[in-house]
């Protein structure tokens, strides 16, 4: 040990390391004098803190507004401005619902209040530049609510040969609450607007709703789920050809009675489809205004997913048969 501690003072104690000591003495000392200088000077910043509205009836629901945030602007030397900033960022302003609140289901905080309160949370000598906004509007009801669809806004684009099979919502509605003249105009709610591209397997986003000034909604977000899967030419034969608009005691016969469907799907998707899925008519409308001994046959019915659907052919021979 002895040799220990005579090898690090004969390190330290050199000529160069001494040097280098007093060196960053120096330095240590100066850095003190200029962060005592720095931290005397007056500074001005700008410190968001939240509002929470306190003492609401049980019966009362706050459609917005309840944990607003202000920002304000303050100054003071920087030794008593940093623990100042600091302390802000944990607190909240407490507004007494049965003061602000008005008629007809809105309240308001004066900008003067918030100063007001404000300078209640802060040591005498910080002062208060500025209070942003001017006033704090909140909204609230007595209960009224309605369930509405959730609308999803998105720009999603798959990979080359992917297509978006399917898109769902979790949940697909929401119960929002809100002045009843509200409640009545809002008929749906959006989600933010996602952007993905290049989606080639399947996509989960979690997405808060728009919010819309005085309602509530709950739950305020939902998943979303885009399914991606891989484009594929396929069709399926046997769909038979039905006729529509038939006059009664009428029966239509075409020959062939039943077509093939080309189309351009998922992978995933045409393993689940079936010639139900499909629907392939003739209008007696149509073919019976012309001489011809042919009618023509459209595909009114396509699955979701199914894209470029054609007919094996477009016309077909027929008979009409009487019922009695």
């Amino acid at each position: 040990m002895p040799g220990i501690i005579r090898t690090v003072s004969n390190f330290l104690f050199s000529t160069a390391n001494r040097e280098l000591l007093i060196f960053l003495a120096f330095l240590l000392l100066s850095g003190s004098f200029w962060l005592t200088m720095t931290l005397n000077e007056t500074y001005t910043r700008e410190v968001t803190i939240g509002v929470h509205i306190t003492h609401v009836p049980k019966n009362v629901i706050i459609t917005s507004g309840q944990n607003d945030s202000i920002r304000v602007t303050i100054s003071d030397k920087g030794f008593n401005l940093l623990p100042v900033i600091y302390g802000l960022r944990r607190q909240h302003l407490e507004v007494d619902f049965e003061r602000y609140a008005e008629a007809h289901g809105t309240g308001r905080i004066a900008n003067t209040d918030l100063r007001r309160l404000l300078e209640a949370l802060l040591p005498a000598s910080v002062r208060v530049e500025s209070v942003k906004p001017d006033k704090l509007t909140f909204f609230y009801n007595y209960g009224e609510r309605k369930k509405v669809p959730v609308v999803l806004q998105a720009r999603i684009t798959p990979q080359n040969m992917f297509f978006i099979s399917k898109k769902e919502l979790s949940p697909d509605s929401v119960v929002i609450y809100a002045s009843r003249p509200k409640l009545d105009s809002i008929k749906h709610v959006s989600t933010e607007i996602i952007n993905r591209t290049d989606v080639h397997d399947t996509l989960v986003v979690n997405t808060r709703l728009q919010s819309i000034p005085g309602v509530k909604m709950v739950p305020n977000n939902v998943t979303v789920r885009v399914y991606a899967d891989v484009l594929t030419e396929e069709s399926i034969d046997n769909v038979p050809i039905e006729g529509i608009n038939m006059p009664k005691g009428k029966i239509l016969r075409t020959f062939p009675a039943k077509v093939t469907v080309r189309f351009v799907t998922g992978m995933k998707n045409y393993r689940r489809l079936t010639q139900k899925d499909f629907l392939v008519v003739a209008d007696y409308n149509e073919f019976s205004k012309s001489p011809s001994s042919k009618c023509a046959i459209t595909l009114l019915q396509k699955p979701d997913g199914v894209t470029r659907a054609t007919l094996s052919v477009t016309q077909v021979d027929y008979l009409i048969e009487e019922q009695y």
